[in-house]
């Protein structure tokens, strides 16, 4: 995974990074440091699900830490309807796995990401967790911050051939 000095796909206010990401098979996880979460760009209709996460106060993808004998696609469908409240119409496609450098100490993570299409768009109410959902076109913009390195990622899900 490049280091710190490499110029990173997309960064957030936090100082989080994304370094890289690899297109590729769910069942080969990449070297070189943990892989503990998942993420998911739900589509419906050009607009891909995001949800407001109270404690990093910004609008992110649907996703989180995988639980102890889970894997990263049931940590997907789990977060998936725990934070966005949403349940996909096909089987989650796994697009790639994204690597960062996370906080102060650029800890090095990767992440599985998963999209599909959702049949309809559900409503969903606020959690301790969860603020707000909203469905997001990639040509508009979102009120509040956003995770510049999740809409970079719902994006990729576009351009591979995604919903």
């Amino acid at each position: 995974m490049p280091g710190p000095s490499s110029r990173p796909l997309a960064a957030d206010h936090r100082g989080d990074l994304l370094v890289s990401f690899t297109f590729g098979t769910e069942d080969v996880l990449p070297g070189g440091a943990p892989t503990p979460m998942a993420l998911t760009a739900l589509w419906h209709r050009g607009a891909v699900v995001m949800v407001y996460d109270r404690f990093r106060r910004q609008w992110e993808l649907p996703g989180g830490l995988l639980e102890p004998g889970e894997s990263p696609r049931q940590a997907a469908v789990r977060e998936l309807a725990e934070e966005g409240g949403q349940i996909p119409g096909e089987p989650l496609r796994f697009v790639g796995y994204a690597g960062f450098l996370l906080g102060p100490a650029q800890r090095a993570e990767h992440g599985a990401l998963f999209t599909a299409r959702a049949p309809r768009r559900r409503s969903v109410e606020a959690t301790d967790e969860i603020a707000a959902v909203r469905w997001w076109e990639p040509t508009t913009t979102l009120p509040g911050r956003v995770s510049a390195i999740d809409t970079y990622l719902a994006r990729l899900t576009l351009r591979e051939g995604a919903p």
